[in-house]
């Protein structure tokens, strides 16, 4: 890494809650604190839904913060300013607009001369490698390639820092790793003013790859969980040890307080016994499959994550999201970085498939409080039925619509396998299928 003396970006105390209602709020971001110096490239690492993009959006002066003040060099960032530019996960091209047309918007927006723009944009067209598809409109071009003109705009303006939200996530893993390489050639060769790049990414080993330090975020509100720091040369080799102790190393941060049991302290287990508890979005045959995989002779004992998501190429979202429901059934343990089957889930893998109806629905009255709550509202119905609008209702006291709506749907799949309850989809309504 570079000698780092200049702050150039300040996150101070800033928090971010999106309004429900006339008087309920929901927090994304929760007292925010980090800064960004010339010469380092950061990652902002955590799953979906944790706020990172939220924050970059901030940062960049098209969401404004709650609470908390962003400067940038000093300044209050109250809205797009020059000196920052951003690059978009799904590119964010005008379809009817050439390639050129397109990188040549930003400086049109600024007021620059059109044959300066012209010049400006074709410098950083032939920079980013499109040279030659200047007049090829975006449904000409391959998905890397309509984020390179992505990269070419946001070049274009001439930033000192660059802001990039999941750039790669939409593309396919060989033209991403090309597209990486060509940003840190052009971040290694100064071929620009870029002074600072900052990331967003739920990809683990795209941010070792690519960071001087890696900020890892939890979720629900979105926090800073921790920091660590890359000082690896580049190109860094991922079958390096060091990587993958590094690897290794954000793994353990990410899944240190990711526990839902007593282990964590009050803060999780309050949440977990709320109705409203964000539950992980997985369908109970991808839960019973993942289960059965790490109940196979081929994984015994502790099994590590990093290693585990290569075998099974999941990505970190798919991955914990995985982890956390098995955690929440307590069907598994997550410490350190590591996976291991509790007693339950090993008996649960090992049952047959009436007994694992039996152990889920156990386990989900047991610890699942919107399971549980359900259950007792159709015992207590005379006619044991009760519109799933009723529960929706009440899980938008604590979540935003589309959150209430992903978790009744989850705990409708969940307990329909467990044979809780019956669910028709044409009326609505969720039902005793054995009523007492």
């Amino acid at each position: 890494m570079t000698e780092t003396t200049t702050t150039l970006i300040k996150v101070r105390r800033v928090s971010k809650s999106f309004k429900k209602g006339e008087e309920q709020s929901l927090l994304v971001l929760d007292d925010l604190n980090l800064s960004l110096k010339s010469g380092e490239i950061v990652a902002l690492l955590g799953k979906s839904g944790s706020g990172k993009s939220t924050l970059l959006r901030i940062i960049a002066g098209l969401v404004s913060p709650s609470k908390g003040q962003v400067t940038y060099q000093g300044n209050p960032i109250t809205g797009p300013i020059q000196g920052l530019s951003m690059v978009f996960q799904s590119f964010a091209l005008f379809p009817w607009l050439t390639v050129l047309q397109n990188v040549e918007l930003g400086l049109e927006a600024q007021g620059i001369p059109p044959s300066e723009r012209r010049t400006r944009a074709l410098k950083a067209i032939d920079i980013i490698g499109l040279d030659g598809f200047e007049s090829a409109y975006p449904k000409e071009l391959s998905g890397g390639m309509r984020q390179r003109v992505g990269f070419a705009r946001a070049l274009v303006v001439d930033p000192h820092v660059m802001l990039m939200d999941e750039p790669f996530s939409a593309l396919d893993p060989l033209t991403a790793e090309d597209l990486r390489n060509d940003l840190l050639g052009l971040w290694q060769d100064k071929k620009t003013n870029i002074q600072s790049i900052l990331i967003v990414t739920h990809n683990i080993e795209e941010a070792a790859i690519l960071a001087d330090r890696i900020i890892v975020f939890s979720s629900n509100p979105g926090k800073i969980r921790g920091e660590i720091k890359v000082d690896l040369p580049r190109p860094r080799n991922t079958e390096d040890d060091k990587f993958r102790g590094i690897i290794d190393d954000i793994y353990t941060l990410m899944t240190a307080s990711s526990k839902p049991h007593l282990g964590l302290g009050g803060e999780r287990v309050k949440l977990i016994e709320q109705i409203g508890y964000r539950l992980p979005k997985v369908e109970v045959s991808q839960l019973t499959g993942f289960l059965d995989t790490l109940n196979s002779p081929d994984y015994q004992q502790k099994i590590d994550l990093p290693e585990l998501a290569d075998d099974l190429s999941l990505d970190v979202n798919e991955l914990f999201l995985l982890t956390e429901a098995l955690e929440i059934l307590h069907f598994a343990h997550v410490s350190k970085g590591d996976i291991e089957l509790t007693a339950a889930g090993r008996t649960f893998s090992n049952a047959d498939m009436l007994k694992k109806k039996e152990i889920f629905a156990s386990h989900l009255i047991q610890y699942i409080p919107l399971a549980r709550h359900i259950k007792r509202v159709l015992d207590e119905r005379p006619g044991h039925r009760a519109s799933e609008n009723r529960f929706l209702t009440e899980l938008e006291d604590q979540l935003s619509e589309e959150a209430a709506s992903e978790v009744l749907e989850i705990i409708i799949d969940w307990g329909r396998y467990a044979e809780l309850f019956a669910y028709d989809y044409n009326a609505g309504v969720l039902s005793l299928e054995n009523p007492e």
